[in-house]
Parts: structure tokens; C-alpha cells; sequence
């Protein structure tokens, strides 16, 4: 039996995502889609981009949470402009919401927005939010099977990070299983692993994520 309520809604997304895409090509801003867990660490990967990147570029992040604004005070206290998404119970971030909250940026003077999406592995992957691309966070305390077990997420990632890799001698996680089954459902993906606390690979995911970003402003 067909939803129908379903289909509308996606299909209503799809139009906003393709107004929210078009009006950041005009202004030529890249949105990157942060997605992973709760404790996956997306918040340390974007504070960590900020600190490497925002002497090339001028970055914006959208704060997604189901409440609160601990997250958004961060980047506030680096001087970044950013805007707390609330979705008061949501699971995912819908592109009518970042439509509407563009409007708080002066995009003429952005290059990069950075949207830190809800934290779960399943709602997030299933809409479009008008994003360039989409970066998906696994951390090694999570297990090595969520690639198996949430395949869309990592099947619609560009960006497939592995954090928390220093963790990896106290966890039984099989780091080449993650890699066969992401490239598995995503043949395209690139993937990193590293470490926000220690800053070990850092260096060549921050470098990658740097051209996908100037492929798309410049």
C-alpha cells in the first residue's frame, strides 16, 4: 500500500533542496552535510576545519541539535558567524529550514557553510538539503559494522572520515571491514581515518576537503 504523505514530502524537499542549491551556486558558497551518531565527533571535525581552513576561506556553520545551542557557542567563541537549528524533536535537517536560515547570512561574504546535521546514522541520509556534498562520520568506540547496518548513510557520503583512530587498540574494530563494506555500497567514496584529539590525519582529509571546496567556488 503506497504512502502517499511520504512521497510529498520527499518530493517537496527535493524542490526547496534544488532553490537552496541554485541560490548557493549564485552566491558561490559550497554547503558541506556533517552527518555521523551523537558522540561521533562531527563538533570536533568542524572546529578542526575552522581552524585550518578559515584563513583560505570565509566559513558559516548551521548548528543542527534537537535543543540547545552548546554546540553554536563554540564556534561563536571563534569568531565564526553560525546559526542553532532547533528541530525540537526532528531527527533530520529539511532544506526548507536551511532556505529559510540563509537568510541570516550575508552570503557575499562566505565562501563555505558548514551544516552539522542531527546526530543519528538513519533520517539525516534521506534528505537533500541543497548541500555540495556530504561527509559522514564513524567513530571506532561506534563498531565496525554500521557500514552494514546503515548502508544508505554511507551509500550518499562522499566523505567517509573514521575518527577517534587512536581508540582503535582498545576496541575489537576491524578497520578493513569498514573500508570493503563502504566501498562496497560506494565505490566512489573517499576515506580517512583520524583522530580529533591527537590531530593524526588530519592533515590529508582537511587538504581533500579543501579541493572539493575550491572545485565548487572557484
Amino acid at each position: 500500500m503506497e504512502i502517499k504523505v511520504v512521497h510529498q514530502i520527499l518530493e517537496w524537499n527535493e524542490d526547496v533542496s534544488r532553490q537552496v542549491a541554485d541560490v548557493l551556486s549564485e552566491n558561490k558558497v559550497c554547503m558541506i552535510n556533517v552527518m555521523g551518531s551523537p558522540g561521533a565527533g562531527k563538533t570536533s571535525l568542524i572546529t578542526t576545519v575552522i581552524r585550518q581552513l578559515s584563513h583560505k576561506y570565509r566559513i558559516g556553520v548551521i548548528e543542527g541539535d534537537i535543543a540547545g545551542q552548546i554546540d553554536a557557542e563554540k564556534m561563536q567563541d571563534m569568531g565564526i558567524p553560525v546559526v542553532q537549528l532547533n528541530t525540537d524533536g526532528a531527527c533530520h535537517i529539511e532544506a526548507m529550514s536551511i532556505q529559510n536560515i540563509l537568510e541570516s547570512f550575508d552570503l557575499a561574504n562566505l565562501d563555505v557553510i558548514i551544516v552539522e546535521n542531527i546526530g543519528n546514522l538513519v533520517c539525516p541520509a534521506e534528505f537533500n538539503i541543497g548541500e555540495d556534498f556530504r561527509v559522514a562520520i564513524l567513530s571506532v568506540p561506534e563498531g565496525d559494522d554500521k557500514v552494514e547496518k546503515y548502508p544508505l548513510m554511507f551509500s550518499e557520503t562522499d566523505i567517509l572520515v573514521v575518527n577517534k583512530f587512536d581508540m582503535l587498540p582498545y576496541f575489537d574494530f576491524d578497520i578493513q571491514r569498514v573500508f570493503a563494506n563502504a566501498i562496497e555500497v560506494n565505490p566512489d567514496v573517499e576515506i580517512f581515518t583520524l583522530s580529533n584529539k591527537t590531530g593524526d590525519g588530519a592533515e590529508a582529509f582537511v587538504e581533500a576537503l579543501s579541493a572539493r571546496i575550491d572545485e565548487k567556488i572557484k
